[in-house]
C-alpha cells in the first residue's frame, strides 16, 4: 500500500502540517523532521493541543489505527493501539526503556505491518548532533537504523509515517538533517491570525478592533505564551480581589481606575505585588492617548510582558533596545540625520521598495553611532534589539542559538537589529580551529541578510570603526545597501549644535549669548569625539553647580579636560569611512573631493605608520 493509500485528514489544518500531508499523499516522505516552534500548543477547533497531541489526534486520526510515542523520560509507550497489534505495539501500557532491541523490534513491525506512526519527542536525544566516534554505540545504532528507514521502500509500501521533533536542526545529528529522503518542516512561530483566534478565545468580551490590535503587537509570542498573558492559569500571586485593589491603590485618581483595575488584574494574574508594580509602573506618565483609547494601557502592558517573555526564553542572545530620544535629540549630523529619516518615512509608509536590507555605520570611536541607532529606532517607531554573543563552547550551540535568535527576529519584524563592534561579530574566520562553526554561522547569517522576504521586514544596523575587518561579503549591496561614514565635528558650529543637544538631553540650563566670546572654546574641541565634547560638557556642569552653564564654566572645562586619543589610528579609521560611504553628500568637505586613488594613498600611508 502506497504512502497516499491511506490520506492524513487535513480539514483546518495550519499550513505547515497541510505541508506533511502532501509531501506523505506524494509519496515523497515517509520520514519528517519537525523543527521550529515544536513545543507550542496549536488551535484546532476547541482544543488546544500540544505537538504530539496534535499529531495523534488530529493530523493522524482515521487513518493510523497503531501510534507510538517515543521521549527520552518516559521511553516507548502506546498512545493508539488497534485490535489486532502485535509484536511491540501490542506491549503493556507501561513505557519501557529504549533500546538496540526496541528499533529492531520496531524496524520489523513497519516492514511487516500497514498503518504505524512513530513520534518521537525530543529527537535530538536519540540522534545527538556530534561526530560519529563521540556517540555511544546505543546511539549509533539509533542514527544508523533511522536513516536506514529513510532508504527502504518498505516504510512507505505499508503506509507507515515516522515523525522527528527537535527545536534546532542543528541539535540533530547531521547524518539525519542532510538526508534528502527526510523531509525537514519547519513550524512557524504563530502569525497573526493565529494570535488573534488565541487572544479571542481567551477573553471573548473583546471586540475584533482590540483583538487584531493586540494581535499585532503580539509578534514573537508563542500561542502558549499568549495565552497565559491574557488568561494567567498560574494562581500562585495575589488572590483576585487582593490584586484589584492593589492595582486600584497604583491608579488612584487616574482616569478610569476602577475598570483598568478589574481589567489589568485579570491581565497580572499570578503575579506578585512587586511585579505588578514593576509593570504597571504608576510613576510613569499614561499614555497620551488614554482618553481617546481605552486599550493604550493593555498595549503597554502586553509589550512589557512579551519583552520580559522573550528576553527570558532568549537569554544572553538579544537585548531589547530602549531609547529615551529620537534624531531630534542628536546635534549636528544634518545629512546623516535627513538620510535616515527619508527610511524612516519609508518605514512607517511600509514603502518596502525604499527600505534598505540594512545599513553599515562605521567611523571612529565616540562618533555617536550607538546613540544616533538608538534614536533612529525610536524616531522609525520600530522595535529594536542588539544581537547579543550568541557563540558558545558545545558542539551545536553556536548553530543552536543562532537560529534561535533568527526564528525571533523573523516573527517580530518589522524589526531593526542593531550588532555593535561588527568586526567582532562579523570578521573574516577561517574556521579551521572550530570545526567550521564559525563557516557555518557566516553562511547562515550572510543568507538571512539578503533574504529578499526581509526586505521591510528585518533591517540590519551594523556598526563598526574598523570596517577593514569585515568579511567583504557582508558589506556587499544587497546585506549592508548603505553606508553611513560618521566623522568628529568639523567646525565650530557642529560643536555648539552638539553641546546645545547634550546639555538639553540631561536637562541641565544653560546661557551661551556671545557667539563671538565662545568661538576659541568650540574650535578647541573641534576635533574631539562626541564623547569628548560631552565629557566637557557634563564637566562644565559640574563647575556651574546649581546654576546655568555659562562660558566661563565652559571655557575652565575645557582648559581642563584632556581627551586621551591616537590620532594616527583615528585618522586612518576616517579615511577608512570615507572608503565605505556610499554617497559622497555624506562626507565632510575636506574628504569630498579625494579621489579613488588618492583615498588609496592616503590608506596606505597610514596602515604604513601603523603598522597594519
Amino acid at each position: 500500500m502506497t504512502a497516499a493509500g491511506h490520506a492524513m485528514n487535513t480539514q483546518g489544518l495550519p499550513e505547515w502540517a497541510s505541508l506533511i500531508r502532501r509531501k506523505y499523499t506524494g509519496g515523497e516522505a515517509s520520514i519528517f523532521l519537525l523543527h521550529g516552534n515544536v513545543y507550542d500548543r496549536y488551535v484546532h477547533g476547541d482544543q488546544f493541543l500540544s505537538l504530539t497531541e496534535f499529531l495523534s489526534t488530529v493530523l493522524l486520526a482515521g487513518n493510523k489505527p497503531d501510534i507510538a510515542l517515543m521521549d527520552p523520560s518516559q521511553g516507548l509507550r502506546i498512545v493508539k493501539r488497534s485490535k489486532d497489534a502485535d509484536g511491540v505495539f501490542a506491549e503493556v501500557d507501561n513505557p519501557y526503556e529504549v533500546s538496540p532491541r526496541t528499533w529492531k523490534s520496531l524496524e520489523d513491525r513497519f516492514y511487516t505491518r500497514d498503518g504505524n506512526a512513530l513520534i518521537i519527542n525530543y529527537a535530538a536525544s536519540f540522534f545527538p548532533a556530534a561526530p560519529g566516534h563521540f556517540l555511544s554505540t546505543n546511539d549509533r545504532a539509533a542514527v544508523v537504523i533511522v536513516h536506514r528507514w529513510s532508504l527502504s521502500q518498505h516504510l512507505a509500501d505499508r503506509d507507515n509515517v515516522v515523525f522527528l521533533i527537535t527545536e534546532s536542526l542543528s541539535e540533530l545529528n547531521a547524518q539525519l538533517v542532510s538526508n534528502p529522503r527526510i523531509a525537514a518542516v519547519e513550524i512557524p512561530l504563530p502569525d497573526e491570525t493565529v494570535r488573534a483566534d488565541v487572544i479571542r478565545r481567551s477573553d471573548p468580551a473583546l471586540n475584533t478592533d482590540q483583538v487584531q490590535r493586540l494581535a499585532a503587537h503580539a509578534s514573537g509570542l508563542r500561542s502558549v505564551q499568549l495565552a497565559v498573558i491574557m488568561k494567567p492559569q498560574d494562581d500562585s500571586g495575589l488572590e483576585d480581589h487582593e490584586r484589584q485593589r492593589y492595582i486600584l491603590s497604583l491608579l488612584e485618581a487616574q482616569p478610569d481606575a476602577t475598570a483598568r483595575a478589574a481589567k489589568l488584574a485579570s491581565l497580572t494574574s499570578g503575579m506578585s505585588s512587586d511585579e505588578i508594580r514593576h509593570l504597571i509602573n504608576p510613576d510613569a506618565p499614561l499614555p497620551e492617548t488614554q482618553d481617546q483609547d481605552p486599550l493604550a494601557e493593555l498595549l503597554e502592558l502586553m509589550r512589557a510582558r512579551k519583552r520580559e517573555i522573550i528576553e527570558k526564553e532568549c537569554a544572553g542572545l538579544i537585548e531589547f533596545i530602549e531609547s529615551k530620544h529620537g534624531l531630534e535629540a542628536v546635534g549636528a549630523m544634518d545629512s546623516i540625520k535627513n538620510e535616515l529619516l527619508s527610511i524612516a518615512d519609508a518605514v512607517r509608509s511600509g514603502n518596502a521598495a525604499s527600505i534598505p536590507m540594512g545599513l553599515l555605520f562605521v567611523g571612529a570611536m565616540g562618533t555617536g553611532k550607538t546613540f544616533v541607532a538608538k534614536a533612529f529606532a525610536r524616531s522609525s517607531g520600530l522595535p529594536a534589539i542588539a544581537l547579543k554573543n550568541f557563540r558558545d563552547r558545545w558542539v551545536g550551540s553556536t548553530e543552536a542559538n543562532l537560529e534561535k535568535v533568527l526564528t525571533m527576529i523573523r516573527a517580530l519584524g518589522p524589526i531593526i537589529l542593531v550588532i555593535d563592534e561588527g568586526d567582532r561579530a562579523f570578521g573574516s574566520e577561517s574556521g579551521e580551529t572550530d570545526g567550521g562553526t564559525s563557516s557555518r554561522v557566516m553562511a547562515r547569517l550572510k543568507a538571512f541578510m539578503s533574504d529578499p522576504e526581509n526586505r521591510g521586514r528585518v533591517l540590519f544596523i551594523l556598526m563598526t570603526n574598523r570596517p577593514d575587518k569585515l568579511d567583504v561579503d557582508i558589506k556587499r549591496a544587497g546585506r549592508l545597501d548603505r553606508k553611513i561614514p560618521f566623522f568628529y565635528p568639523g567646525d565650530p558650529e557642529a560643536v555648539k549644535a552638539i553641546i546645545n543637544a547634550i546639555l538639553a538631553r540631561h536637562g541641565v540650563p544653560h546661557q551661551f549669548d556671545d557667539d563671538a566670546q565662545l568661538e576659541p572654546e568650540l574650535r578647541a574641541m573641534c576635533d574631539y569625539s562626541i564623547a569628548d565634547i560631552e565629557a566637557v560638557a557634563l564637566l562644565a556642569h559640574d563647575l556651574a553647580g546649581d546654576t546655568a552653564v555659562s562660558i566661563d564654566h565652559l571655557s575652565r572645562a575645557v582648559a581642563d579636560y584632556l581627551p586621551a586619543r591616537d590620532l594616527k589610528m583615528i585618522e586612518y579609521m576616517e579615511l577608512l569611512a570615507v572608503f565605505e560611504a556610499s554617497r559622497r553628500s555624506l562626507l565632510p568637505p575636506k574628504y569630498a573631493a579625494l579621489d579613488s586613488e588618492q583615498l588609496s594613498r592616503l590608506l596606505t600611508e597610514k596602515r604604513s605608520l601603523l603598522g597594519i
